[in-house]
C-alpha cells in the first residue's frame, strides 16, 4: 500500500516530536516520486555567533531530510536507515527567512541510497550543497 502525500508528510513531521528534528523546527513540506522538501527557520536558535546559519544547522536539516526520503522508499516493517556519510558545502550566507532542503535521488539501491540535497532561500538562491548516503538494514526478528 502507497501512502498519499498527506500521509507521507503527516508521517514525517508526527516522527519529529522530541527530536532534533523538533529543536530545530523542521517541518517536511512536500514530497514526490523521487523527492522529499523540508524547511526550517533561520533564527538565533540556529546562527552562529556572528548571526548567519550554522553550517552544521544546515547540515542536519539536510542529514534529516535526506535520511527520511530513504526512509519512505522502504519496506519499514523489514528495514531501517542510518545515514552512512554527508558532505556539504556551503555557498552563501542567511541570517533570516527560512531554508529549504530538497533530497533527490542519485541512486536508489536496495542496500545503499545516494541522495542530492540542495539548500535554498526563500528566493531560491542556492546556500549549501549537500551529499547524503544511507544504508537499509534489516531489523531483527
Amino acid at each position: 500500500m502507497q501512502l498519499s502525500k498527506d500521509a507521507v508528510l503527516a508521517k514525517a513531521n508526527a516522527a519529529s516530536k522530541n527530536t532534533l528534528m523538533e529543536t530545530l523546527s523542521i517541518d517536511f513540506m512536500d514530497f514526490g516520486d523521487d523527492f522529499l522538501i523540508a524547511r526550517m527557520p533561520v533564527t538565533s536558535k540556529v546562527h552562529q555567533p556572528d548571526g548567519v546559519l550554522h553550517g552544521g544547522a544546515t547540515a542536519a536539516l539536510a542529514e534529516s531530510v535526506g535520511s527520511f526520503a530513504s526512509h519512505v522508499f522502504i519496506d519499514t516493517e523489514k528495514f531501517f536507515v542510518r545515514g552512512l556519510e554527508i558532505t556539504a558545502n556551503h555557498l552563501k550566507s542567511i541570517s533570516e527567512g527560512y531554508v529549504y532542503a530538497k533530497a533527490t535521488f542519485l541512486h536508489k539501491g536496495r542496500t545503499t541510497q545516494l541522495l542530492d540535497i540542495r539548500v535554498t532561500d526563500e528566493a531560491d538562491n542556492l546556500i549549501s550543497i549537500c551529499r547524503l548516503s544511507t544504508i537499509s538494514l534489516p531489523k531483527k526478528s
